[in-house]
């Protein structure tokens, strides 16, 4: 079984979510928060795997209990919950170490699997969503941004920035290793390096560094 917390500020959604998951067979709701600031207390308390965790909230927010959350050892991992697609909050949550996100009108098939790829540990990123959400967002200090990822990412050897360039494009471990001629145990020797060395959680972490960087533009 794999243990959820579900965290929404709304009774309704929250109601509706839990009946949701309970039907499906190996996940299993063991805790529910209306705020932010329950987060941590309920997570200590019932150990979930997965955090599905409101953005938006009325008190403390789900990026602030994100932030807090991903900072922490032994963290479970988090699936931000938003009604859009384009939001800053999103973003900093990735950057913050979030596995992902799916909008509150996705169908109840697609939510239930995304909580089975992240206890996977893989990322619910799907790119061309991602690369709007990126755009969409106005970044005041964008040559910041790039100037301070491309000094973290200089500590990567050139094949590491390859493979992190193709993280940063939505590429899973197969078809890197198709494209760079590696073999797969390669490619994943050369991620778990790159999240040791950069000190991140997950490939959500490496893709936005590499966009923050704009690393795909040195590879054209």
């Amino acid at each position: 079984m794999i243990p959820v917390l579900v965290v929404d500020d709304d009774p309704l959604v929250r109601a509706g979510l839990v009946l949701m998951l309970g039907g499906a067979p190996d996940i299993q709701v063991v805790a529910e928060a209306g705020d932010g600031a329950e987060v941590a207390a309920s997570v200590e308390k019932h150990r979930p795997e997965v955090v599905l965790m409101d953005i938006r909230m009325p008190g403390t927010d789900g990026l602030a209990a994100t932030e807090a959350l991903r900072a922490a050892p032994g963290a479970p991992e988090v699936i931000i919950l938003t009604t859009f697609d384009a939001d800053e909050y999103v973003l900093r949550a990735l950057r913050a170490g979030a596995s992902g996100f799916v909008l509150k009108d996705t169908p109840p098939a697609e939510i239930v699997e995304a909580i089975r790829r992240v206890a996977r540990g893989d990322p619910v990123l799907v790119p061309a969503v991602t690369r709007r959400l990126i755009e969409r967002v106005v970044d005041t200090e964008a040559e910041q941004h790039r100037a301070r990822a491309r000094e973290r990412l200089a500590v990567l050897s050139g094949r590491e920035r390859e493979v992190a360039v193709a993280v940063g494009e939505g590429k899973s471990n197969a078809e890197i290793a198709a494209e760079l001629n590696l073999g797969v145990p390669t490619v994943k020797t050369c991620v778990s390096s790159i999240l040791t060395k950069l000190e991140l959680n997950n490939r959500v972490q490496i893709a936005l560094l590499a966009h923050d960087a704009c690393l795909a533009d040195d590879h054209r």
